[in-house]
């Protein structure tokens, strides 16, 4: 009996790796991108990068084929947010990445789940999974897309409807493979990527466009129409008109700013005496990944809600033409985009403009940035190996220590804990108030674009120079702060 008892745990365990193989074996076939077998130089992965950028604006301004004019301006913030273009094979644009990576970090992050991403294994099946899941995601929301009316095909025919929802599913696994090539091949991630490179040229555009109509040109852009009033002698209108523009500039600065803010735990190298290190924690800790997952989550309800509206149950509120929340649930927590900042301020130089009532919906949006930015930063932080006791192993592998103490990874751990938990609710909170702020201002691109797009090149800039410093020319490495 005693020998039984004793074997049934090591024939579960045994079980359990079967198990687990098999489902690796099947992760397996899902469609990938290898890693480099050799070290790739800095021009090789900026190529990389480059021509993932190249196609990512291509598949932009493709048009999927067999469909009817689409409601763009309903699913303006989703393009903003997910680097998306409604209508186009980036309709779906990193919304499948987002939202797999949101599930799977709600299930693991609240037990329904386990997966140990601190072994190599762990991490295999974990980022397999979400794989898997993005590739459902993309099939499930183009199918959600054409069968609500938001990508409306052009004839009801099966065939046709069939083919839309396979462009945009299809739209949906490249994009998956092109953040693959970003994140191995090229330069820092394909998510952050498409998000600044969406959010860069709606800015651009907000600022300097202008349209040829029969002929004449007709100013749509802030600095065209500013420097059409100046002519026509306006200078009032102007100035007022370059208000969006001067907030733009201030999150700017203040995002750089936040982001160099920085706690450094002096450590010691255990084999060297005399030897000092200081390792810095961020302000920032959980970067960019908080608002980005809390902005995914919000583009989502508000897909919903644009569908469910689409049908006659509009459950979750109302949205108008123009992607503004009006009514329910989508209201409260959606930036009334008709009155920033901005507007108030004008409203304040011009006591002949009213200030919409709703502006006080934006204290119920900033609590829920907040919020959730908080949940998503402890998440994060917990299945991307960045607590306390992930960090103090990695430091303790590699020989660091605490000053006056013997090495051992409980002291370190120790000392850690004072930080991190409180810097990741911290950085979550910070974040999600900034990026209310940003929208708040009104800047071009929407605030939160414009925070993610600062923090994401400032991030890329910080890796650029940690990692590639020394292959590149000599006078980019002048440029980049290097000797």
């Amino acid at each position: 009996m005693e020998g039984t008892q004793d074997a049934s745990p090591s024939g579960q365990n045994a079980q359990n790796v079967s198990i687990k193989l098999t489902y690796l074996n099947f992760l397996s076939w899902l469609p990938g991108i290898e890693k480099p077998v050799q070290r790739l130089n800095f021009k090789k992965r900026v190529m990389w990068t480059i021509a993932m950028l190249v196609a990512f604006f291509l598949m932009s301004e493709i048009t999927v084929w067999g469909t009817a004019d689409a409601a763009r301006g309903r699913f303006a913030f989703l393009e903003t947010v997910l680097g998306s273009t409604i209508g186009s094979l980036m309709t779906l644009g990193i919304g499948p990445i987002v939202t797999a990576s949101i599930i799977l970090q709600l299930l693991n992050g609240s037990g329904l789940i386990k997966m140990d991403t601190s072994t190599a294994q762990g991490r295999a099946i974990y980022q397999g999974t979400q794989k898997l899941l993005a590739v459902a995601f993309a099939f499930f929301e183009a199918f959600a897309f054409v069968v609500f009316g938001a990508i409306p095909p052009a004839s009801a025919s099966t065939f046709v409807m069939g083919a839309v929802v396979l462009q945009l599913a299809m739209g949906g696994v490249i994009t998956i493979l092109m953040d693959e090539v970003v994140s191995k091949w090229g330069i820092g991630s394909g998510i952050s990527l498409f998000i600044a490179a969406g959010v860069s040229r709606q800015i651009f555009i907000n600022a300097f466009n202008f349209v040829g109509t029969h002929g004449s040109i007709q100013a749509l852009g802030i600095i065209p129409t500013a420097i059409t009033q100046f002519i026509a002698g306006s200078p009032k209108d102007a100035m007022l008109a370059l208000i969006p523009i001067l907030f733009t500039v201030v999150v700017f600065f203040f995002v750089v700013y936040a982001q160099a803010m920085k706690v450094e735990i002096p450590l010691s190298l255990g084999t060297m005496r005399g030897f000092g290190h200081r390792y810095p924690l961020k302000l920032l800790y959980t970067s960019n990944i908080p608002v980005i997952l809390t902005s995914a989550l919000l583009a989502n309800v508000q897909l919903w809600a644009n569908l469910l509206q689409s049908r006659g149950t509009p459950i979750l509120g109302t949205i108008d033409a123009q992607g503004v929340a009006t009514s329910g649930l989508i209201s409260w927590i959606s930036p009334p985009h008709q009155v920033p900042f901005s507007t108030i301020l004008i409203a304040a130089l011009d006591p002949g403009i009213s200030v919409s009532p709703q502006a006080w919906h934006w204290l119920s949006y900033s609590v829920f940035l907040i919020v959730s930015s908080i949940v998503f930063a402890l998440f994060w932080v917990n299945t991307s190996n960045l607590d306390a006791g992930a960090v103090a192993k990695r430091l303790h592998n590699i020989g660091l220590g605490v000053p006056g103490f013997r090495s051992d990874v409980r002291i370190i751990e120790r000392v850690l804990e004072r930080y991190i938990p409180a810097l990741t609710v911290l950085s979550g909170a910070l974040i999600g108030l900034l990026a209310a702020f940003a929208d708040f201002t009104g800047a071009l691109g929407t605030g939160t674009g414009i925070l993610l797009t600062v923090m994401i090149i400032y991030s890329l800039y910080e890796q650029i120079a940690q990692q590639y410093m020394e292959d590149m020319h000599p006078m980019l490495r002048k440029f980049m702060g290097g000797s």
